[in-house]
């Protein structure tokens, strides 16, 4: 295998990769059951201890 053969998969299939790892966190993030759980998270800087 040559590095040309190499970067050839990883610009082909390592793109595919990452736009189904974005999909994946994107909905992870938007659905709704997670609301709170980011709100909360969100709002900890705020919190007095």
């Amino acid at each position: 295998m040559t590095f040309q053969d190499v970067s050839y998969f990883a610009q082909t299939w390592g793109l595919v990769y990452m736009m189904i790892l974005f999909f994946g966190m994107l909905i992870y993030a938007l659905r709704p059951s997670a609301k709170k759980k980011f709100e909360d998270a969100a709002q900890i800087p705020f919190k007095e201890d």
